[in-house]
C-alpha cells in the first residue's frame, strides 16, 4: 500500500463524509464530531487490514517453509530406501 495515496484517499473520503453529514444535520459541531469519529474508524480499519496482510504473509511463509522441509525429508527418505526388488533372485534374506 502506497502511503501518500492512502492518506489522500482517506482525506477525500472524510471530505465527502463531512459534506454529506453537514447536509443532513446542518450542524458544524455535529459534523466535526462525526467526521472525527469516522477518521478514527478509518484508521482502525486500515490498521486491521495491514495486520491481516502481515499475518497472512507470515502464515504463507511458514507454510512454504514447512512444505519445503517435508519435500526435502521425503526426498531424502526415498533416496535412502533400499528395495530388494532391484537385486536378482527370488528372495534375498
Amino acid at each position: 500500500m502506497y502511503g501518500p495515496r492512502v492518506f489522500l484517499s482517506m482525506i477525500g473520503a472524510l471530505v465527502v463524509f463531512a459534506i454529506g453529514t453537514y447536509a443532513l444535520t446542518g450542524s458544524i459541531g455535529s459534523t466535526a464530531l462525526q467526521t472525527l469519529i469516522c477518521a478514527v474508524l478509518l484508521q482502525v480499519g486500515y490498521f486491521a487490514g495491514v495486520l491481516y496482510l502481515v499475518a497472512k504473509a507470515s502464515r504463507e511463509k511458514a507454510s512454504a517453509a514447512s512444505t519445503s522441509e517435508t519435500v526435502k525429508t521425503d526426498t531424502d527418505a526415498k533416496a535412502a530406501q533400499v528395495s530388494s526388488l532391484k537385486t536378482p533372485g527370488h528372495s534375498n534374506p
